[in-house]
């Protein structure tokens, strides 16, 4: 918010901050402006749709009109469809047509925004509140666009190293596109320039943000319930002290642990890891994807609903292009095959940092774990993936 403020006051405006209920507030600042129009980004979760909805409903009482002006996506959820008009039900084919319902060039950045401040209801932005030792990311437009051109200096490479978390392999553009501090459409149009490997997958990641933001548009119900109901009658288990030992990063499974420990440490995770630390809690814990997504979107600065939500439950096999549910990671041989030198699991596992005295990071013998303080791994891998296959056996009769 300082940060916008500050952009605003480069263009001789000044942010607003206005609490209280949207319904009252937006009619009461439309009012004291005098305004005939109030124009919004538009909003396609459940709650912001149902929020907008109320706003234009008030506003238009008053004789004020409500203009959805543009959304966080190079195409709005809900206009890809198929040749009958109804619309995709999984990835592949949706990226095809997302791709040649195509988008606009990202237009320039208004100038000469006027903004008149508010008396009533407004606050000054507060001092932001980080919790301890949380590494949070600069915001702004600006630390957007150096993130970005440093990123597109090495997005050749994207293919090849984007599942490697030892490495700066990926973009980190995530939170940026979370708050709005870029637009899709620039980052595609500079893709556009780029005929790489590289340059064409990173291209294929956005199109997934805008097919989960679609999904959820059509299914808003599947940002809590299972989108394939059957998987709503699996056998869960009772999410108790081993669910904290996930989210604390104390589970003795060293990749699964750091994953965790990143997440606190940082506000983010890696998404290969995303991915194995979902599996494990999923379909070694035997726990519920939704108590996973929560936690997630707890601590994430990039935390989204729509793609946060989807890919847990890509990862639970009740998804779209879900993850076939007997697919379940080894998370050690996760680990040796993603941080082969270890370097990812030695930087966020304290216990495992010393060479010396843990030749091998993803694997520590009973000894080396009671001599550093680590912690035995909770279960048997190889036995709770044949658990998590009979449990699924069970709900596809």
């Amino acid at each position: 918010l300082r940060s916008l403020d500050a952009s605003l006051r480069q263009r001789r405006g000044t942010l607003s901050v206005v609490r209280g209920d949207p319904v009252r507030r937006v009619v009461l600042a439309a009012r004291a402006v005098g305004a005939e129009r109030v124009h919004v980004s538009a909003d396609f979760g459940p709650y912001g749709r149902e929020r907008d909805e109320a706003v234009e409903q008030a506003l238009a009482e008053a004789g004020i009109e409500l203009v959805r002006t543009g959304s966080p996506y190079a195409v709005d959820p809900g206009r890809v469809r198929n040749g009958s008009g109804e619309p995709y039900k999984v990835f592949t084919p949706f990226s095809r047509a997302w791709n040649d319902v195509g988008w606009d060039a990202p237009a320039d950045a208004p100038t000469g925004v006027s903004w008149l401040g508010l008396d009533e209801g407004t606050t000054e932005i507060p001092e932001p509140r980080v919790p301890a030792g949380l590494d949070l990311p600069e915001p702004g437009e600006a630390s957007a666009q150096r993130q970005w051109a440093e990123f597109l200096d090495r997005v050749d490479d994207y293919d090849t190293h984007r599942d490697r978390p030892d490495r700066d392999g990926t973009s980190r553009m995530s939170v940026h596109l979370k708050y709005g501090e870029v637009h899709p459409r620039t980052l595609l149009a500079d893709l556009g320039a780029k005929r790489s490997r590289g340059a064409q997958t990173y291209r294929t990641e956005l199109a997934w943000r805008e097919f989960y933001a679609d999904v959820l548009y059509r299914r808003p119900d599947s940002a809590r319930d299972y989108y394939k109901p059957e998987f709503s009658h699996m056998d869960y288990d009772h999410p108790g002290d081993q669910l904290t030992a996930w989210q604390e990063g104390r589970t003795g499974f060293p990749v699964v642990d750091a994953g965790m420990r990143q997440l606190r440490a940082t506000g983010w995770m890696h998404n290969r890891l995303r991915m194995i630390v979902a599996s494990f809690l999923v379909k070694d814990l035997h726990v519920e994807w939704q108590h996973g997504a929560r936690h997630f979107l707890h601590w994430l600065v990039d935390g989204d609903l729509a793609s946060n939500n989807h890919g847990w439950q890509w990862t639970a096999g009740s998804g779209t292009d879900a993850s076939p549910f007997f697919r379940v990671f080894n998370p050690t041989t996760q680990g040796r095959r993603f941080d082969p030198d270890g370097a990812y699991v030695r930087r966020w596992v304290s216990e495992l940092a010393d060479p010396d005295q843990v030749p091998d990071p993803h694997e520590p013998d009973a000894d080396t774990r009671d001599l550093v303080g680590y912690p035995a791994p909770m279960l048997d891998h190889k036995e709770e993936r044949q658990e998590a296959l009979d449990r699924y056996e069970r709900i596809k009769g």
